[in-house]
């Protein structure tokens, strides 16, 4: 029986990846050229993208553990392996629900560096005792402190819609974090990681020395595994994949890449597949949505309930500035910097002579399995009845039974509550494209991106239909909207039967009142 490899699914500890005999993608190159310099970095990547492993990898670097680089990249470029003093402070395991869990986390932290160092009486404010803990590091050991701070902005954004709160949080970290920069003379290295680069908090604008890597090209994949690494280190484990789903290893790698590939954190660096996702992919030889089932994160969920954004503009890509997403300023109008960062939207293209940029869905685990978590806000079902919906849909038009299809559709928009459906046009053309973008999991679905196109075509082994929606006109108008306009153009030498699809919408009945099939 072949033997199974042991892939590093959730270990954030570089010590027990090493010594375990976990599987490791060699990053330790990139490693090497951030710690051998003595500039204070900041990286911001989605949860679940390694973060808290390099934090480890670095805290492993910085005590000089030669053991546990043995064969890696590193070990061909440093030659010293000098051991220095420590602070990590780990802030992503704490659920910050008030200020005392914060001082709390910072408090327990600063008395096991004190056990270490010594205690200083006089200083009693938690950032007092930061800056004496560096200083006392420094004198007592001789060597210049490292300090790793591993998911800075958890609490900011557990209290991301709670003003009151949220400004307790922003005061305690300004003085806090303040001291790196007035104890500089103290430090060897500085790294700090988070999900999102908050402006208004001091990290970025006291500590405005701080180097941001998060979209340069020479890092943009740090974290993340690219499709060389992927085929350098897994090929056995795709090999498993192929014969489980009876495809060749190439059909297995084209399909795990249009599941988790994608990410690109800068306009020019190459696509990283989500760790995460993609190593229970390949351990598990399934293709599920391993990363979209962790949860989309409590923050996220309330700043898209509370905000006015059209959230369908996301299907196709949006054009932005750098400004507009490279940094969240706590404006629940604009979610476009946080759904980035968060990881719901990449890069997808750049215009240099404009330094615009598009964003998009990364990869179809994110496209699906946001569209899936959209719904509840628009629809009555939950995500497992909207799933059976959605395939029952994608049935009918396969066989189709194209009035079977549109009577499913009158009954679900009939069980959408009265307080969920707001009777105008932008909240119609919301469900429609969440149904539409979803039925692209199984069948070929294109959703209206511009002027000019239908507002779904679906295509079938036998037929392609051509949808459009009235909601103040007629179905007959919708019928002569997709003749006028030439939308069955494009498709007219396919070879399947066309069938158009009018559908006309009343405001009375908050429902389709009547569709014609031609």
């Amino acid at each position: 029986m072949e033997q199974v490899r042991k892939l590093p699914i959730g270990i954030q500890s570089f010590e027990i990846l090493r010594t375990q005999g976990y599987l490791y993608v060699d990053k330790t190159a990139m490693v090497y050229q951030l710690a051998s310099s003595y500039i204070p970095y900041f990286l911001s990547r989605p949860r679940r993208f390694g973060k808290s492993l390099l934090t480890s990898t670095f805290k492993a670097y910085f005590e000089g553990r030669k053991d546990l680089f043995e064969d890696l990249a590193i070990s061909e470029l440093e030659t010293k392996w000098e051991q220095y003093p420590v602070l990590l402070l780990d802030l992503n395991a704490e659920t910050f629900d008030s200020i005392e869990s914060l001082k709390d986390i910072l408090s327990r932290n600063l008395k096991i560096w004190e056990n270490l160092y010594g205690v200083d009486e006089d200083r009693q404010s938690l950032s007092g005792r930061f800056e004496g803990v560096i200083r006392r590091a420094y004198e007592k050991t001789g060597k210049r402190v490292v300090v790793l701070i591993d998911e800075y902005d958890k609490p900011m954004l557990s209290a991301i819609l709670d003003k009151e709160l949220s400004n307790q949080f922003r005061i305690l970290l300004k003085a806090f974090f303040g001291v790196l920069k007035s104890s500089g003379q103290y430090l060897r290295f500085l790294f700090l990681t988070g999900v999102t680069k908050f402006a208004q908090v001091s990290v970025f604008s006291d500590l405005n020395h701080l180097v941001d890597i998060s979209v340069e090209d020479p890092f943009a994949t740090l974290c993340g595994i690219t499709k060389s690494e992927m085929l350098q280190y897994f090929t056995p484990e795709l090999k498993n994949l192929a014969d489980k789903h009876k495809i060749s290893f190439n059909e297995a790698v084209s399909t795990i890449s249009q599941r988790y590939n994608g990410y690109h954190f800068t306009s020019n660096s190459e696509g990283v597949f989500n760790p995460f996702s993609v190593l229970n992919a390949l351990k598990f030889s399934n293709f599920r949505e391993y990363w979209f089932q962790t949860g989309t994160p409590t923050y996220l969920v309330n700043l898209l309930k509370e905000s006015d954004y059209d959230l369908r503009l996301l299907v196709d890509g949006i054009e932005v500035q750098p400004s507009d997403f490279v940094e969240y300023r706590m404006d629940i109008n604009n979610p476009i910097p946080m759904i980035f960062q968060s990881g719901y939207l990449t890069i997808v293209g750049y215009d240099s002579k404009y330094n615009m940029y598009t964003l998009g869905f990364p990869n179809e685990e994110v496209r699906y399995g946001f569209m899936n978590f959209l719904m509840p806000y628009y629809t009555a079902v939950n995500n497992g009845t909207g799933s059976f919906h959605i395939a029952k849909f994608c049935k009918e038009l396969e066989a189709g039974e194209t009035d079977d299809f549109m009577e499913r559709l009158k009954i679900f928009f009939a069980n959408i509550p009265y307080e969920l459906n707001n009777n105008n046009e932008k909240h119609y053309q919301a469900v429609f494209y969440v149904i539409f973008t979803l039925m692209g999991q199984y069948i070929d679905t294109e959703v209206r991106s511009a002027k000019g196109r239908a507002d779904a075509v679906v295509k079938t082994k036998e037929c392609i239909y051509v949808f459009e929606f009235k909601l103040n006109g007629t179905a007959e108008e919708a019928i002569r909207q997709i003749d006028d306009k030439g939308y069955l153009i494009p498709y007219q030498s396919d070879g399947r039967k066309l069938i158009k699809v009018g559908v006309e919408l009343s405001k009375e009945e908050r429902n389709i009142y009547r569709y014609l099939i031609n």
